[in-house]
């Protein structure tokens, strides 16, 4: 899977996908903060309040998250 396959949508459809993974969604003035209950404290996703996140965006932080591309593709269809 490329990071082309990644979808391109709004922040908070984003933040909701990972909501689903059990990431914890903060509201930010412009940027959705998540963090997991079971991750390191200091381990935090942050997805801009876009129209539009960048694939290239998305995939970075799926690394971060330890988030297959496949896994949130499939999330993120099922919706």
């Amino acid at each position: 899977m490329g990071v082309k396959d990644l979808p391109l949508d709004s922040g908070k459809k984003i933040a909701k996908v990972y909501e689903s993974f059990g990431w914890i969604s903060h509201r930010g003035k412009n940027h959705f903060a998540l963090t997991h209950p079971e991750k390191p404290s200091t381990l935090m996703i942050s997805i801009p309040d876009h129209k539009q996140i960048s694939r290239t965006l998305l995939k970075t932080e799926l690394r971060k998250a330890g988030i297959s591309e496949e896994e949130f593709c499939r999330i993120y269809n099922g919706r």
